[in-house]
């Protein structure tokens, strides 16, 4: 009977995803890594609508302030489809703080949009051949016109609409009625917001490669190195994957990592375990050894 209820308490774990299941998991990448890093995940679900925001970094500093670093490094592995772009400048701060700016991020698949902001802020990136950084260009809530969100569109897409309408409706002599009712659409509040946007996610990304692996340069050498991850006429898409080539042409220190090395296995089956969990039952999960928080679906 023992040995059946144990059993059946593995079956259970590895179903439900128990934590202690991974603490192993994380001990041994942390051995895989020197010894001289501590490992924390930060994992947000691609199929439920979660992003990045300000609590996240509060939990992070929560887990961390409970996890024994012991002067050691910090490695963040990194999984999100991004969110706020203060929030992103938030989890920097803390792992910086946390790390004795020792810090470094490894992307096991994807870290985009504000995701891949954070991964500015690291001082090495670990990355294999698939995994994927995204632009950083900023993607703005739209209502239709009953009020309703009706999904996300690129910040640059609505000023460039907006712009070329008023350009238009200057240059036109006479009737400008019709530009005048497709200009009546936009707000011009709206518009300076949205700006605003675009000028804070690139003063972010710049802020924090200023103060990190790219201190050395200028403000605009910065902006010119990351214009594939800021400009969207060479991005062309939000959706753009970034592999670790075109983030090391960005100046990111990129450290790519073979798909079949011993130690990016162990970051695999710590993304198989926590992707399930970010697809199947919850929508966020933060945790180290030490400590672990799942933020559950409701039901």
């Amino acid at each position: 009977m023992d040995k059946r209820n144990a059993a059946f308490r593995r079956l259970s774990e590895e179903v439900g995803q128990d934590h202690l299941l991974r603490k192993p998991l994380y001990l041994d990448l942390e051995k895989a890594l020197g010894g001289t890093k501590r490992v924390v995940s930060l994992f947000t679900s691609f199929r439920f609508p979660v992003v990045l925001e300000d609590g996240d970094a509060d939990m992070l500093e929560e887990i961390l302030s409970n996890t024994e670093l012991d002067n050691k490094g910090l490695v963040l592995i990194l999984n999100s489809p991004g969110g706020e772009a203060m929030a992103a400048e938030r989890i920097v701060n803390v792992c910086r703080s946390f790390s004795n700016r020792r810090f470094s991020v490894i992307v096991p698949k994807m870290a985009k949009s504000a995701a891949t902001m954070v991964c500015l802020g690291a001082d090495e990136i670990f990355m294999s051949k698939t995994s994927e950084l995204g632009p950083i260009d900023p993607q703005i809530l739209i209502y239709n016109d009953e009020g309703k969100a009706s999904g996300y569109q690129a910040a640059h897409e609505i000023l460039e609409s907006y712009n070329e309408l008023m350009n238009k409706a200057n240059l036109t002599r006479g009737r400008i009625e019709s530009y005048l009712q497709q200009l009546a659409r936009f707000d011009a509040r709206d518009m300076r917001r949205i700006k605003s946007a675009q000028d804070l996610s690139e003063s972010i990304a710049v802020n924090l490669l200023k103060s990190g692996i790219l201190k050395g340069l200028s403000i605009a050498q910065i902006k010119s190195k990351i214009k594939p991850l800021t400009d969207p006429r060479k991005t062309k898409d939000h959706g753009r994957s970034i592999f670790h080539d075109d983030a090391k042409r960005c100046g990111l220190r990129v450290k790519a990592i073979d798909n079949m090395d011993d130690m990016w296995r162990i970051v695999w089956e710590l993304y198989i375990r926590l992707n399930y969990i970010t697809t199947n039952s919850a929508f966020k999960v933060i945790e180290s050894c030490e400590e672990s928080y799942v933020a559950q679906l409701p039901g």
